[in-house]
């Protein structure tokens, strides 16, 4: 029967003829329970026809009652067949997705606690309909989800199986690949594990025992083009939340700590880095905007927690180097030069604001560096909003020796040459710039335009200003032609 409903064939069912269609399957399935006059197959094959009626919300109206969550519920959870129970899964799970109000009321009914408990026995299919159903239910409903962490070990299940999946990640991949399957079952379990991180962060210590294996994932994965998709956008999204901090020990080495593993305790950043690289030459910048922040969010966070002769591997990894000031910072192609122009995006105001905020810190928070880094003016914008400015101290010592002036007029220096501290370039590689004297016609009206403009700004009565041209005549340093 559900062979013969291709979707071909439902677009053509009307939406009267559907639910009269739902409501006769549901009426068979809810009859069953009581009398259980179904063979499994047929069964089986009722709940599969079922499911590839629940596209659309306005199409299900019989399965959004508390009727209907029921019966789908009790094939679910209380049958004794593992393949009637994940048929019923994949219904239920489309109905909670459709409609919130669904999720309250198979809250009520008191099937949580069964959904949480199925997390415990290590299928993957299983594993994947599962969270996602606990994830529909971290919203519009009044589940306390306490009691499935103290209780039915809620935490220790999503932990056992993040480990099992990274075992299925080798560095020499000899191990079959992960199927399908596989991969949506993790990418449901770390959405689960996001939510419950930001929902529930008194049980944030036991999910971080998640990091090491979420970390061997995302270093170990296959990255596929373009870079940010599932799993790996929430691979990343999971370790958010996840402290950085073991041991309570920032900028110190620590062998507990995953993020830094000892031998190789720049291979996480190195992978992180290498990630941002990709997305940045790969997406547009509105792209960017929701797919890459939290990512930078990410290498914040690492870098503020990193031990101390790590920072500078992250620094020279970020920032721009002196071999980019032949030309204005921000002009080549490197991933540097990516990030500063990201830092002006007028499209992106979160990453603007993220990938600004990387860059002081990776500045260590000094304004002056911070100019010295990027150029004034890339910096200028964020020690603005900030209510930053750049110490009088470290300006004297980018000056030439002239008093006077503003930091765009002084000078500094890398590697002993001459920058540009507005547009971080070094001084002889500026070009040449070379301007034509104005022909006194030109002359004329250049002095006919700001005289204008000086009578529209006297005019406003916002500030008391003379214009220049009536000044001179006051001061007999203009003569009228005859």
């Amino acid at each position: 029967m559900a062979q013969q409903l291709n979707g071909e064939g439902l677009r053509r069912i009307p939406q009267a003829a559907k639910e009269k269609e739902i409501t006769r399957l549901m009426n068979i399935l809810k009859l069953d329970l009581e009398q259980k006059n179904l063979l499994p197959p047929q069964r089986n094959a009722l709940l599969a026809e079922l499911k590839t009626h629940i596209r659309a919300i306005e199409d299900s109206g019989p399965l959004f009652t508390e009727d209907g969550v029921r019966t789908l519920s009790r094939h679910c959870f209380d049958s004794n067949s593992m393949v009637t129970s994940r048929e019923a899964a994949k219904c239920l799970a489309n109905v909670l997705l459709l409609e919130g109000k669904t999720r309250q009321i198979f809250v009520d009914l008191g099937y949580s606690i069964k959904a949480a408990q199925r997390l415990k026995n290590g299928n993957r299919e299983d594993e994947l309909l599962n969270s996602r159903i606990l994830f529909l239910l971290t919203y519009d409903t009044t589940l306390d989800f306490s009691q499935l962490f103290d209780e039915y070990q809620l935490a220790e299940s999503i932990n056992q199986n993040i480990l099992r999946h990274s075992k299925s990640y080798s560095k020499t991949g000899r191990r079959d690949p992960p199927t399908s399957i596989d991969t949506q079952a993790l990418s449901e379990t770390l959405k689960l594990l996001f939510n419950l991180s930001q929902y529930y962060p008194r049980y944030l210590p036991t999910l971080a025992r998640s990091a090491p294996s979420i970390l061997k994932i995302l270093c170990r994965i296959h990255l596929a083009t373009p870079v940010l998709q599932p799993p790996v956008t929430y691979l990343v999204n999971a370790l958010l939340n996840l402290s950085v901090n073991y041991d309570d020990k920032p900028h110190k080495d620590s062998d507990s700590n995953p993020y830094f593993p000892k031998p190789d305790q720049y291979c996480n950043i190195d992978r992180f880095i290498s990630i941002l690289d990709n997305a940045v030459r790969t997406y547009t910048e509105e792209q960017l905007e929701t797919l890459v922040t939290p990512l930078v969010t990410l290498l914040r966070k690492v870098y503020e927690f990193a031990p101390l002769h790590v920072r500078p591997h992250m620094q020279t990894a970020l920032l721009p180097s002196n071999s980019e000031r032949s030309l204005p910072l921000g002009q080549s192609n490197t991933l540097a030069s990516r990030l500063l122009r990201l830092s002006n995006s007028p499209v992106a105001p979160s990453l603007r604001e993220s990938v600004s905020s990387l860059l002081f810190e990776l500045s260590d928070k000094d304004a002056a560096n911070f100019v010295c880094n990027v150029g004034y003016g890339f910096a200028s914008g964020f020690l603005m909003t900030h209510d930053l400015q750049v110490p009088t101290s470290a300006t004297e010592g980018w000056s030439t020796g002239q008093s006077g002036g503003d930091l765009g007029e002084k000078l500094t220096s890398v590697d002993g040459k001459e920058i540009n501290p507005v547009t971080g370039q070094i001084r002889e590689m500026e070009p040449e710039v070379t301007e034509e004297e104005m022909t006194e016609e030109e002359k004329e009206r250049e002095a006919e335009r700001l005289f204008v403009l000086f009578e529209r700004l006297k005019a406003t009565g916002v500030v008391s200003v003379k214009n220049p041209v009536e000044q001179a005549v006051q001061d007999g340093r203009l003569e009228e032609l005859d």
